[in-house]
């Protein structure tokens, strides 16, 4: 059994910052990528970043030279540094990791339950 679980999430001022935390657990043989993604009401889930085990990362346009993700391969976590928020990046952000379970698995998609971020004054 893997758990994904988000932190960090909170009611932040425009222009403001905060950082999300995903720790995963269980049976962890490898985790290829990780990513945030997330979803505002209304609208589809999008993807703002990834990070490959290579640390080789992907970001979304919008939030280029704004976000910073991160992860520790030794601690199994992954972080999200977000500065200069704006009022319409309000949603639900969710964790996503594609995980092997066992040497001999194939590697699943899972995701966490998500953490809210609000921007507004």
């Amino acid at each position: 059994q893997v758990q994904l679980v988000e932190s960090g999430g909170d009611l932040v001022q425009p222009g403001g910052s905060l950082r999300l935390s995903c720790a995963a657990s269980g049976t962890i043989f490898s985790i290829y990528i990780m990513a945030w993604y997330r979803q505002s009401p209304g609208k589809q889930r999008e993807l703002v970043a990834s990070i490959t085990s290579g640390d080789d990362t992907n970001y979304a346009d919008s939030v280029k030279g704004r976000f910073t993700i991160s992860r520790d391969n030794a601690k199994n976590t992954l972080d999200l540094q977000m500065n200069s928020l704006k009022p319409e990046e309000t949603a639900v952000y969710y964790c996503n990791a594609v995980i092997k379970t066992a040497r001999w698995d194939s590697y699943k998609n899972y995701w966490g339950q998500g953490t809210q971020v609000t921007v507004s004054s």
